[in-house]
């Protein structure tokens, strides 16, 4: 056999025993007429051990052997006389008698450490180098316990795994589909699904009771930090059930997760409205581990004579506790950075409530102390802070105040890591209106109940009805996001002439549903988790790339196998796709 044990399996309780190692060689170092090598595999690091004085020529053959060389050594455990509390092992050594070299190893291109000198493109080359690296390990065994764990709490709560088709039909709603061409059929094309939706729908319709799987979904959409083309969901359904029952039973599946991964016992979840979210935090997913609410200055801040202030549709501040101190310099540079292309702010007022008392604002010439007075008491200030105010457009405006507070709460240190602030954001639009389009567009997707006291206004104001929909979110990042679906083809039928479809175009992208929904289909709701950033945010990371095993870069590229990439053309001519001729 290659191996009797792990290279992180060995103790003072194996001490004496003979025993047989495999692994990769994190380094080597030697010491007069001694050597030792640090051998590695998943499972942790043991040291081996090598005297002239036991064998002059395997410490020769020991010191020949690199970085990441493929190795197999068979000794005895001895204890350490210089133990290494930092890792498991620490307390023994292995007293190597053979030694094999199983694969010689090229210089890797970066050191296979915690912290290692490769730059991101370049790991992403040799990503199976990089994913020996301690934090990239630690990070895919943290995404396998919340997979395991996750299945084990909805089994016990009744849900069945069932697969869906990844080849399906491409449909206008959402973001854009990847397609496959299809070779048997000319001219026509699968899509690859951006989320299970129908098919789970149609999965209650059959009768199944409680659907969930983890799946791999794909949308052809611009990139960032949190999103790939190719990411995971945790996709549930469920029928006969209210929105209270879905909020209740996948608040305790992340209540499971982060007691039984993380040891941490997340608070209820508290319950926000939509329009709240946005009224106090300027965002539908707020960062609630710190306060620094939005409060609406309009009525004591207009009228008074300052034109930018009395042109605006929305005034609002937010309180910085502790930055009265805050130089002009610094403010120079907030407001610099407020003014960045990313957020588009034409500029910031200031306000400062000096610890003696004094108030002291960039606008002194346009309001009286007791002006600006009023507007710290309206915010709670204390002597010491100071207000930062925004003013435009309603949503412009909000939009520019939640990344101010946001980029605050940094600087104050006010979004700790390793605290959770879940909660739910409930009742959002319905719809929302596209003005290139000239039509309204699903805020979710088009099969979203409205909830009951909205029904009415989807024949005289659909722009105003709310939809009975939820998200969890944690520290500001939706984690999930789902509702109560429409199950009742007539209410369908009219929630797609409000999106603008014919019923020609309606039965030929959804009649698959709509005729299901005449046998029998039973109210049903359901949500869908970013399994990516659900494991990312319990780590208190931004990114999802080092949870997954092989992303993507920025540009969609897989850097490793170096795709996407052309095809022949023959495989062209096969598919029916036009082949470009080069021109001689």
């Amino acid at each position: 056999m290659y191996r009797t044990h792990t290279c992180g399996e060995l103790r003072l309780s194996h001490k004496g025993e003979q025993v047989t190692l495999a692994g990769w060689v994190q380094k080597g170092r030697g010491l007069g007429g001694m050597t030792f090598i640090d051998l590695r595999d998943r499972y942790g690091i043991t040291q081996l051990a090598f005297n002239e004085e036991w064998d002059a020529d395997l410490v020769k053959d020991a010191r020949k052997v690199g970085r990441e060389y493929v190795i197999q050594v068979t000794g005895e455990v001895i204890e350490r006389a210089s133990k290494n509390s930092k890792i498991a092992t620490g307390e023994v050594e292995l007293k190597v008698n053979s030694l094999k070299v199983l694969n010689a190893s090229k210089l890797p291109p970066f050191t296979i450490e915690d912290e290692t000198d490769g730059g991101e493109e370049l790991r992403m080359k040799y990503r199976y180098l990089d994913l020996r690296r301690n934090p990239l390990k630690e990070n895919l065994m943290l995404r396998h316990r919340f997979a395991i764990e996750s299945r084990k709490y909805l089994d016990e709560q009744g849900f069945l795994e069932v697969e869906t088709p990844f080849l399906i039909k491409s449909t206008p709603e959402g973001a854009r589909d990847f397609v496959v061409p299809s070779r048997s059929h000319e001219g026509e094309f699968y899509a690859l699904p951006q989320s299970p939706q129908t098919f789970k729908q149609l999965l209650m319709v059959s009768g199944y009771d409680r659907y969930f799987q983890i799946v791999r979904c794909f949308r052809d959409e611009d990139l960032r930090a949190d999103r790939q083309p190719e990411f995971t969901q945790v996709d549930c359904e469920m029928t006969f059930v209210e929105r209270e029952d879905i909020l209740q039973i996948f608040e305790g599946l992340a209540k499971h997760l982060y007691k039984k991964i993380k040891g941490i016992d997340l608070p209820d979840f508290p319950r926000m409205q939509y329009d709240d979210a946005m009224r106090l935090y300027g965002s539908d997913k707020p960062d609630i581990r710190f306060g620094m609410e939005f409060v609406e200055l309009n009525d004591l801040a207009q009228n008074k004579g300052f034109k930018v202030f009395d042109a605006a549709e929305l005034v609002v501040a937010i309180n910085a506790p502790g930055c009265a101190s805050y130089s002009r310099k610094d403010i120079d540079k907030l407001t610099d950075w407020m003014k960045r292309p990313q957020i588009g702010a034409k500029g910031m007022v200031w306000v400062k409530y000096n610890e003696d008392g004094t108030i002291k604002s960039a606008v002194d010439k346009f309001y009286s102390e007791e002006d600006l007075k009023a507007w710290l008491d309206k915010c709670d200030a204390k002597p010491g802070d100071m207000l930062l105010v925004l003013s435009g457009g309603v949503n412009t405006t909000r939009k520019q105040m939640n990344e101010l507070r946001l980029e605050m709460g940094t600087r104050l240190g006010l979004r700790k890591q390793g605290e959770y602030a879940p909660l739910w954001v409930v009742d959002f639009p319905l719809l929302e209106w596209d003005e290139d389009s000239q039509r309204y567009h699903a805020m979710h997707h088009p099969f979203t109940s409205p909830i009951a006291a909205d029904m009415e206004l989807m024949d005289t104001d659909p722009g105003k009805v709310k939809a009975n929909a939820y998200d969890m979110v944690v520290n500001g990042v939706e984690l999930g996001g789902g509702s109560i679906r429409i199950h009742d083809r007539q209410l369908q039928k009219k929630m797609f002439e409000v999106l603008g479809f014919t019923d020609e175009e309606a039965q030929k992208q959804f009649g698959f549903l709509m005729n299901a929904f005449e046998y029998g289909a039973p109210p049903h709701g359901g949500i869908a988790f970013g399994f990516d950033r659900l494991v990312a945010v319990s780590a208190g990371q931004e990114s999802i790339r080092d949870f997954i095993a092989f992303p993507k870069n920025n540009a969609g590229r897989d850097m490793m196998i170096d795709t996407p990439s052309l095809i022949s053309d023959e495989q062209l001519h096969e598919l029916h796709l036009k082949v470009e001729q080069n021109e001689e």
